[in-house]
């Protein structure tokens, strides 16, 4: 399995770039791995946003249609939408100001990738921060 964004960069990205996170495509489906992983994040101190058309609220947190919709600074933006449009979300967190980009599992994009960390964001792809948190204790 190719992963993009070494061990150092999941630590930075976990430990110390913040810890408001935007989750890009979470809704109020409790079957989708979105709402699982944000649930998980929520448990180790991070403040999901939830991202989706809908603008629900979820896991308590109200929700925006768009990451441009965010009235507030997003410290990582955590993509779990397909690769196909993905790259996208990684140039909306740009120019949001975000400073680091989490592609979830299955979730690649390599010219995103070099854009993304080229702009001076942290960025991991193909790896899951709900799988990542706990093994940083």
């Amino acid at each position: 399995m190719t992963t993009y964004g070494d061990d150092a960069a999941v630590r930075e990205i976990l430990t110390g770039t913040g810890d408001v996170w935007a989750v890009v495509g979470l809704s109020n489906n409790t079957a989708r791995a979105a709402y699982g992983v944000a649930r998980v994040l929520q448990r180790y101190g991070k403040r999901i946003v939830p991202v989706h058309p809908r603008a629900e609220t979820v896991l308590g947190e109200q929700g925006y249609a768009t990451l441009a919709d965010i009235p507030f600074p997003v410290d990582v933006v955590d993509v779990f939408v397909n690769s196909a449009l993905a790259g996208a979300v990684a140039d909306e967190a740009v120019a949001a100001g975000a400073k680091a980009v989490w592609f979830q599992l299955d979730v690649i994009d390599e010219a995103a990738y070099r854009r993304t960390t080229d702009a001076g964001l942290t960025m991991v792809m193909n790896r899951c921060p709900a799988i990542e948190i706990p093994l940083l204790d």
